[in-house]
């Protein structure tokens, strides 16, 4: 199993990279630039880069024109043409400088928008693809976070690397050499000192940021993820009366990312401040040295030279006064671009196979070949189960809660893969055809049927977005759906909550039920597609069932045997083993489980006549 596996790093805080390569960031930001869809961009790439460098020449430029109309004024030698000439082009490159990387940043947001969106919709369809294992155990809210921040921070290493750091470090060789050339190779070596102290504190201060700042995120995840799971089960605290404990657990929460704030604001200020003192400490130092030189008996400089020296340190003060942000930006950045990547790296558990092809439905036939298969963390699971389903028959599967119908159903689908045996349809291993095949070919009613939090109608036709409005109306009468719809206020528009809350049990599984129908699969699956109805309902919903699965195979998994007791063939399932199977006069004769069954869930009946609930 690869180490990147799912099954290994299922926890999406895992994908926290400790050593983020700089170097392995800025080639794989590369590669994404050089991806097709960003084809067209790349001369306005260009264009920003030019305009960019364009604006720190005129910023090195700008100082020297006004040091020269100082100088011609303090002379007295300058006519007032010479002199509004030099200011002229002190204003100009002045505002030149400034407002350059506006029109960049104008033209490069396209750029930005567009690699953000193809590395997150890379990153969102790689989650997608991954087991189900993966989102089983993944903290609700945190995988959001990696691809949030991953694409994020593609953002902020583009702009940071290519429009300030490197820029900053252009400027810095072009003020340097404009210093030693017309000012004086002392002002240019206080300036390169100057500058390289500041680097160096920065460097050091910002590298322990980086750790109190991973701290930071860390808090942040933890405090969305317990948010986001608190809000998304409010019926299980309601039904607790737990508010006062979940929002006690959030204070929690919230109350450790207040201290590693303030963490990080404290030391946020330390740099700030240290930033400040050597900068002016170098503003002073050239300033004094050019001063000295103009006070000199040579007359090495003169007076508007200190206006231009002061001017040009000043310049850079402003992109070095965000030196040491960008550099944890930078730091960061590339932390959670290896997050992503770390994401994107991550392979599936159950995956298809280099050039499988389509599965090709031919009837429905179903083997179940020695079956094995067992769960992490648990002892037992499925031990050679094998069995077969013909063509267009009913296959029901019984047990006792923990026998393993479930699972059968989740490795018929290929949600996970057999450790021992093999399942075939028509012939074809599950493993050996693409997933997204097998299962268009596959309807699925679940237990549980779970709605996305829009229109009744998107999710009617969620399994079959072409599918007519006639269609629509003959699956949802099938699923005896039509009343409920009729009295809704908005009808088909009506949205049903944050996975269907706003719909009772019952009607989220009729919806599942009028979904597969709709589907119109070669084989459907039937897991508890009627536990939530009652007794009245299920009758109804009983022979829509019993006409959808007509000419096609069908299996269904059941707690309430009455249900399965018209099924050409019962399986029945015991500790993971096939105990008996047969049909249901057969299974009776025999008095095994589920003859016991079948006579303690009458008992029940008798008792209870809505309990008919099979009893582990």
């Amino acid at each position: 199993m690869s180490p990147h596996s799912d099954a290994v790093r299922t926890d999406v805080d895992a994908l926290e990279v400790r050593k983020a390569g700089l170097g392995l960031s800025l080639a794989r930001i590369g590669l994404i630039l050089a991806r097709p869809e960003l084809k067209a961009w790349r001369p306005m790439m260009v264009a920003s880069l030019l305009l960019t460098l364009a604006g720190k020449l005129l910023a090195v430029a700008a100082p020297v024109y006004f040091g020269q109309a100082v100088n011609q004024l303090g002379a007295g030698e300058a006519a007032l043409t010479s002199v509004a000439i030099a200011i002229g082009l002190w204003s100009a490159a002045r505002f030149l400088s400034a407002c350059l990387p506006y029109a960049r940043d104008a033209i490069f947001a396209p750029i930005s928008q567009a690699a953000q969106r193809v590395v997150a919709v890379d990153a969102f369809g790689k989650a997608q693809s991954l087991s189900l294992q993966f989102h089983q155990t993944r903290r609700t809210g945190a995988l959001n976070r990696v691809i949030e921040r991953g694409a994020g921070a593609l953002d902020t290493l583009i702009r940071f690397l290519a429009f300030s750091i490197g820029p900053t470090l252009i400027e810095l060789a072009l003020a340097s050499a404009v210093l030693a050339t017309i000012y004086g190779g002392w002002s240019a070596l206080a300036a390169v000192a100057t500058v390289a102290l500041y680097g160096a504190f920065t460097f050091f201060v910002t590298n322990k940021r980086v750790i109190q700042q991973r701290r930071l995120n860390e808090a942040d995840t933890e405090l969305r993820a317990r948010a986001v799971d608190s809000l998304n089960n409010f019926e299980t605290v309601k039904a607790f009366a737990a508010e006062a404990r979940e929002t006690a657990r959030y204070d929690q929460a919230l109350a450790a990312y207040n201290v590693r704030m303030v963490e990080t604001s404290r030391s946020l200020a330390f740099l700030n401040a240290g930033q400040e003192l050597i900068m002016n400490l170098g503003l002073t130092a050239v300033a004094a040295l050019t001063a000295w030189a103009a006070l000199g008996a040579q007359g090495e400089a003169r007076p508007g030279d200190l206006a231009a020296v002061t001017l040009i340190m000043m310049n850079l003060y402003r992109p070095l006064n965000i030196l040491g942000w960008a550099f944890r930006e930078i730091k960061q950045g590339a932390v959670d671009l290896e997050k992503l990547f770390g994401l994107m790296g991550m392979v599936p558990e159950v995956a298809d196979k280099p050039g499988a092809p389509a599965f090709v439905p031919q009837g429905g036939r179903i083997e179940f070949d020695a079956v094995t298969f067992a769960h992490e963390a648990r002892a037992g699971g499925l031990d050679q189960v094998s069995f077969t389903a013909r063509p267009g028959t009913r296959i029901a599967i019984v047990g006792p809660s923990g026998a393993g119908k479930s699972t059968l159903l989740k490795l018929l689908f290929r949600f996970y893969d057999v450790q021992g045996g093999a399942i075939r349809i028509d012939g074809q291993d599950v493993r050996e055809v693409t997933q997204a095949s097998l299962r268009e070919a596959v309807g699925l009613v679940p237990q549980d049927v779970t709605l996305f939090n829009t229109t009744l109608l998107e999710n009617l036709i969620y399994g079959r977005p072409e599918a007519t409005e006639a269609e629509v109306l003959e699956a949802v009468r099938k699923a005896r759906l039509s009343e409920f719809v009729a009295a809704l206020p908005q009808g088909w528009d009506t949205r049903v909550g944050e996975r269907g809350v706003k719909l009772s049990g019952g009607e989220r599984q009729r919806v599942g039920i009028a979904r597969a129908i709709l589907r119109n699969p070669a084989i459907l699956v039937l897991d508890e597609a009627t536990s939530a109805l009652d007794s009245a309902t299920e009758a109804e919903v009983q022979l829509a069932l019993d006409e959808a699965s007509r000419g096609r195979t069908t299996l269904l998994v059941a707690h309430r045997l009455s249900t399965v007791a018209g099924a050409d063939m019962i399986v029945v399932l015991d500790e993971g083993r096939v105990i008996e199977a047969g049909a249901h006069e057969e299974l009776l004769a025999r008095g095994g489980l589920y003859a016991d069954l079948w006579r303690r869930q009458a008992r029940m009946q008798v008792l209870e006549p809505e309990a008919v609930v099979l009893s582990a």
